[in-house]
Parts: C-alpha cells; structure tokens; sequence
C-alpha cells in the first residue's frame, strides 16, 4: 500500500489525562480502516500529557471521507474534551521505515 497524504499531530491532554488520551486514539475508528496505512501514538518522554500521531493514507480523498463519517465525528466528539489549547499538525508523508510493536 502507498501512502500519498499523511500527517503529524501534537495534541496536549487535559493534566493527568493523558493516559486516557492515549487509550481512545489505540481504539480509534481508523486503525481498522483498510485506507489508513500508518496510525502511530506515541507520548512525550517528559511530558506524558503531550501525545504524538503519526497518519498516513492512501490518498487526501480518503483521509477526507472517512473523517466525514459518523465514526470518525463520533470518535473527535469523545476526544475533544480530554485535550487542551489548539493542536499542530504538520503535513508529513511517510517515506518508510519500520514500526514493530
């Protein structure tokens, strides 16, 4: 599979929430998603409230689509509220690498 648009995002928890951020975006709607290749979470090493995702899809389109489903609004609606201030993102297409969990 090619990935042609991704991202990365910063987003900061809600103090002491982070965990619980975490656990919603390893259960988000996407990971199942046969368009989404590359769903990465990963935490600040000195800050465990600040949480890092990685994305990338097949295509803007798809990315697109899905998020205008009622799982993906469903999914922002209960993150949402355990997050704080405004999220970066950065347009970032994987090249490669390797993931092994």
């Amino acid at each position: 599979m090619v990935v042609n648009h991704g991202f990365h995002a910063t987003v900061t928890a809600r103090p002491g929430r982070g965990d619980e951020a975490v656990a919603l975006l390893l259960d988000a709607p996407s990971l199942p998603h046969p368009d989404c290749v590359v769903f990465l979470v990963g935490r600040s090493a000195s800050d465990p409230d600040v949480v890092h995702v990685t994305e990338g899809w097949t295509s803007q389109e798809a990315h697109q689509a899905f998020f205008a489903t009622e799982a993906a609004q469903a999914f922002v609606a209960r993150l949402q509220p355990l997050l704080v201030g405004e999220s970066q993102y950065t347009d970032e297409v994987p090249a490669g690498g390797k993931a092994d969990f």
